[in-house]
């Protein structure tokens, strides 16, 4: 409706406004079945590929994002693999007859779902209401003035803006403000949504790996007036973890029996592996016996594999 008003005034005052059939011509016709005109060579494939690849994962990235958002909308849940399948067959389709890639669009969806919509009849009406505008009444849709066009999108961005996120910055854990700070200021830097998500989803990895590193904790049991020491391990093992994880045993101590019990920690990388190498090595050149136990499944087959303190080589107690 208020670009109907809003193209009757522009119309009626005869006012000077750019339009949308100043930015081209309207298709007169429906589209007919053509394969692309170019040359399939492996030279095009390098110009194309990079683009046809950032391209579809913005796609995808939108078009998941907006089923997410409609899914809560709604309360009912959406099969994501068959969405991104759906557009994969249609932007192919799309392609054989000229026309454009395309993906779900989160503001025009958000409007649908407020308006009623909740099925997929409502998106093709969408479709095909566009399709019946630019064919049928192309003369009605040249003369819409991009002013009011422009005052529809700003409404949908202030309708579907969550406010309250930046309200929410100041409550949430800082390591969540500066992940969702951080990806939209690349987006609107870059212009680039795949640019943001990847920026974000970094972030988040290095923030989580420091907060599990954390959570290391390697608890000291001593017997027999220190000549048998078990240390009893906690947590993830990984590359940010295996410092805190080396630095909770003491190879200043000289047991004659130590045990690494590792019922309640798992090891998830080379240089978890690396370190338990490093501690075991360092206890039996100081003249322990050391024993390693309670490793979990993947861990035994991670140490089975990698790690060299258990195999023939390796350091034997009362080297020093």
């Amino acid at each position: 409706m208020a670009i109907a008003a809003l193209t009757a005034v522009a119309w009626w005052f005869g006012m000077d406004l750019r339009t949308v059939g100043d930015l081209g011509e309207l298709p007169s016709a429906l589209p007919v079945f053509a394969l692309p005109q170019v040359p399939l060579t492996l030279e095009t494939l390098q110009i194309i590929l990079p683009y046809s690849l950032a391209l579809a994962a913005v796609g995808l990235l939108e078009s998941l994002l907006t089923a997410q958002i409609v899914d809560d909308m709604t309360d009912t849940p959406s099969n994501k693999s068959r969405e991104c399948v759906g557009q994969g067959a249609g932007n192919i389709a799309s392609a054989m007859i000229g026309g454009m890639g395309g993906c779900a669009m989160i503001g025009q969806s958000v409007i649908n779902v407020s308006s009623g919509g909740r099925g997929r009849l409502s998106s093709f009406v969408a479709g095909a209401f566009l399709l019946f505008l630019i064919l049928v009444l192309d003369d009605l849709v040249r003369i819409i003035p991009m002013a009011a066009l422009v005052a529809v999108m700003i409404m949908v961005s202030i309708g579907t803006f969550s406010w309250r996120s930046i309200t929410d910055l100041r409550r949430n854990p800082r390591a969540s403000s500066v992940v969702m700070l951080a990806t939209v200021v690349t987006v609107v830097a870059t212009h680039d949504l795949a640019k943001g998500v990847l920026v974000g989803v970094l972030l988040s990895g290095v923030f989580f790996a420091g907060k599990v590193a954390r959570l290391v904790a390697v608890e000291k049991r001593e017997a027999d007036e220190g000549r048998a020491v078990t240390y009893l391990v906690r947590g993830q093992i990984f590359f940010a973890s295996t410092e805190s994880f080396l630095a909770a045993f003491d190879f200043d101590a000289r047991p004659q029996q130590v045990t690494i019990d590792l019922r309640d920690a798992h090891f998830w990388d080379i240089s978890a592996i690396g370190a338990l190498d490093k501690a075991v090595m360092k206890l039996r050149g100081r003249g322990a016996a050391v024993t390693v136990i309670g490793l979990n499944e993947a861990s035994a087959s991670m140490v089975d594999r990698f790690a060299s303190h258990d195999k023939e080589g390796a350091p034997a107690p009362g080297l020093h």
